[in-house]
Formats: C-alpha cells, sequence, structure tokens
C-alpha cells in the first residue's frame, strides 16, 4: 500500500514525515519539497511524476540518502536515516539502495561483470561469492551470455540491463531508479520496463521511479505527482503478491 498522508501502516517499509527541502541559490531560498508524507510498503511499485523542477529528483535523492533533507524524517525497514552521519549514511547506501540512473555509469575498461561486482568489493564475500552473485544478477537480467563482454560492444538496451544487475547484486531493501528508460527507444524501454516489472513481481522488490513517460509510469502500482513540492495520488493498479528474493 502506498500513502501520501499519515494513515499508513506503521509497518510501511518506507516512512516519510514532514520531508521538507529547501535550496539556496544567491539570497533567494527555492523551496523543493514542502511537508511531504509518504508511506511504501515492501513489494510496491511506485512511479513520480511531475513537471521538470517539481522536485521528482530530489525526493529520490532523499530517499537513497545521498542528500539530506532541510526538516523531517526519512524512515526505511526501521532505520531513521535523515541524522545518519554521512560515514554511517555511505554504509546504509551500500546495504540498501540500488540506484539505477538514465545514463548508464558503466566503466567502458570493465567488462558487464566487473562493472555488477563493484558493490560487492565493499562487502566481506569471497571472490567465488562474489562471483556468484554476479552470474545470479547478469542470469535475472537475461545477460548471462554477455558477463564478458564490455560496454561499447553491449546495445544500449542491454548497458541498463547491466546497470540493473549492479543495482540488484547485493539484495537492497529498494531500488531507485530515476529516468531508468530515459535515452532508449521505445522496444528497448519496453523490454527494460518488463525487467523492473519482473523484479518486483517475481523478486518482491520495493521500487520507487522518476518518469515523465506515462506508458512507463503505467507500469507501477501506483502512480504519484509532485506539483509544486507536494505530493498528489494520482492512479493505482491493483498490487501483485510477490514471492521474496531467495
Amino acid at each position: 500500500m502506498v500513502s501520501v498522508n499519515n494513515s499508513g501502516s506503521s509497518a510501511a517499509l518506507i516512512q516519510v514525515r514532514g520531508l521538507n527541502k529547501t535550496y539556496r541559490r544567491g539570497g533567494e531560498s527555492i523551496q523543493v519539497l514542502q511537508g511531504l508524507n509518504l508511506d511504501v510498503d515492501q513489494g510496491d511499485f511506485v512511479a513520480f511524476m511531475g513537471p521538470s523542477g517539481s522536485g521528482k529528483t530530489t525526493l529520490l535523492n532523499l530517499l537513497g540518502g545521498l542528500d539530506v533533507p532541510t526538516a523531517g524524517t526519512i524512515s526505511v525497514a526501521g532505520d531513521e536515516i535523515t541524522h545518519m552521519s554521512s560515514g554511517k549514511l555511505t554504509q546504509w547506501r551500500a546495504r540498501h539502495v540500488g540506484f539505477v540512473f538514465q545514463v548508464y555509469n558503466l566503466i567502458p575498461v570493465l567488462t558487464a561483470a566487473q562493472n555488477v561486482e563493484l558493490p560487492l568489493l565493499l562487502t566481506r564475500l569471497s571472490k567465488s561469492e562474489r562471483r556468484k552473485h554476479v552470474e545470479t544478477a547478469l542470469s535475472i537480467v537475461g545477460l548471462a551470455d554477455r558477463m564478458n563482454h564490455f560496454p561499447r560492444q553491449l546495445s544500449g538496451g542491454q548497458e541498463q540491463r547491466v546497470t540493473i544487475a549492479r543495482a540488484i547484486v547485493s539484495d537492497p531493501t529498494f531500488l531507485l531508479c530515476d529516468e531508468p528508460t530515459g535515452d532508449l527507444d521505445r522496444k528497448a524501454a519496453d523490454d527494460i520496463m518488463a525487467l523492473i516489472t519482473e523484479l518486483v513481481d517475481k523478486h518482491g522488490k520495493t521500487v520507487l521511479m522518476v518518469t515523465h513517460d506515462p506508458i512507463v509510469a503505467a507500469r507501477a502500482h501506483t502512480v504519484l505527482h509532485l506539483e509544486k513540492g507536494v505530493l498528489v495520488e494520482g492512479s493505482k493498479s491493483r498490487p501483485v503478491a510477490a514471492e521474496g528474493v531467495a
């Protein structure tokens, strides 16, 4: 269940209360988010839409611990992240958040497998354990036969699949996707969205996604609109029961 007010379940995976974000530009204060409340349950797939400058990416950055709010709190699986030190926040992100951006951010001199392995280098997993995780992630995204290919040898859609494999390789608590199909043609975009939907429906992943594309947003269980820093509930589809990740 997704709620944009305070009536959400106390057991919600993600709880946002009174979230404000204000930037200063010269002598001017620009309020991007205003008193935002949000509850997201495990296995939800939420799409955020709204005009440029409405605060969508700012919200994702706050949820992922890449930025800190001016006021308000964010709790994920019982961890209140808004007052964590930078060091603890870095560790928290590594354990709990998988990022998928419009720009693939793959390292050209590394193979697909090596790119996917990067988040695991911060863990205590052995080399053989890391390899198993990488193979599993690439298999889930349909690129088991491309693990030794370099980014230049892959299509744009395949590169984004590698990015998704990198995001899920450590089995994070939730995924944050910022315009994940923005650089893709319709066919590749549809394929990527089918993959993200499968991660939700089959593997029980929780996904929060920013998009300008209504066709992409239609894949989500819930579409929320940001208007002048305020969340407005849009449309809902029936949440899909999902199995946990093995």
